[in-house]
């Protein structure tokens, strides 16, 4: 048998690249019988008829990593993708990419994409409270080439998701990292301002620097309903960090009295916004938890 990785799945077909072959291969039956599904990025073992370069997936090597959206595995770190403008910045919906990335224990980086676009300053505003809140970010810009080089030395010899809402410059982004990969674009909604579709599935995509990247659909929401009221605290770094001094050992930063985090934010140690979307996600749980 043969080693390789499955690079995408489309309707029921795994493409797993072994060296510089890529095989169409089907997944034994026993997958299904397990309700066990192959998943781009995988490790995998093919059994190969040479004659037609097909084959089956006979088995799937531990993974080390698992993301439920998109459904990848073993991917080392995510980068985040947000425009600067066009679309606006959707920063609860950025808190939720970080939990997400977090909690499945990826090494993050925020990309603040279309620089060039920040005319108002909202864009230094956005970076300043998360490089405050102790995340790694780049500024990039397709047009000025603004950050690329710094996001070429991050992706080498990782494998990387790429996640943001549509329309953010995610592929615009790869194509400029590698000018072979011709990605399709979108263009941005005058109706909505919102981004286009354009990644139908999971695609792994090698890289000539070395590393792979995994190209994404978009996304308008993130599930949590997997986290309880007291995990929620460790995906905000400044939040969880600045709870060691409260009155109360189970606080959660609410409603209790000597709390060290709401005095953060009163001061402007923690970003008020950060906190408020703490607070909504916190709510969600409760209600989640509720039903």
């Amino acid at each position: 048998m043969l080693e390789g990785i499955i690079i995408k799945g489309i309707g029921g077909f795994y493409y797993v690249k072994v060296e510089n072959k890529v095989y169409e291969c089907r997944a034994r039956g026993l997958f299904r019988k397990n309700k066990t599904i192959p998943l781009t990025g995988d490790r995998v073992l093919i059994r190969v008829n040479e004659e037609d370069n097909t084959g089956y997936v006979e088995q799937i090597l531990d993974r080390i990593t698992e993301l439920k959206r998109p459904p990848v595995s073993n991917v080392n770190q995510a980068i985040i993708v947000f425009a600067a403008q066009k679309p606006e910045p959707n920063l609860w919906l950025l808190d939720r990419f970080l939990l997400l990335a977090s909690y499945q224990e990826l090494d993050v980086i925020i990309c603040i994409n279309k620089y060039d676009l920040d005319t108002d300053g909202k864009a230094d505003e956005i970076y300043n409270i998360y490089h405050n809140a102790g995340y790694k970010i780049v500024k990039t810009s397709c047009e000025t080439k603004q950050g690329i080089d710094e996001i070429k030395d991050l992706l080498k010899d990782k494998i990387t998701v790429f996640a943001g809402p549509s329309g953010v410059g995610k592929s615009t982004l790869l194509n400029n990292i590698q000018s072979n990969l011709k990605l399709q674009t979108g263009d941005i909604s005058h109706k909505t301002s919102r981004g286009k579709h354009t990644t139908r599935h999971v695609e792994l995509i090698e890289l000539d620097l070395g590393g792979w990247v995994v190209d994404t659909p978009g996304f308008s929401t993130l599930d949590i309903d997997f986290l309880n009221e007291k995990e929620l605290q460790y995906y905000f770094i400044e939040i969880f960090d600045k709870s060691n001094s409260c009155r109360f050992s189970g606080c959660s930063h609410h409603k209790e009295p000597g709390c060290a985090v709401k005095e953060a934010v009163d001061n402007g140690e923690i970003s008020k916004l950060r906190y408020e979307n703490y607070l909504s996600m916190l709510q969600e749980i409760k209600d989640i938890r509720r039903y």
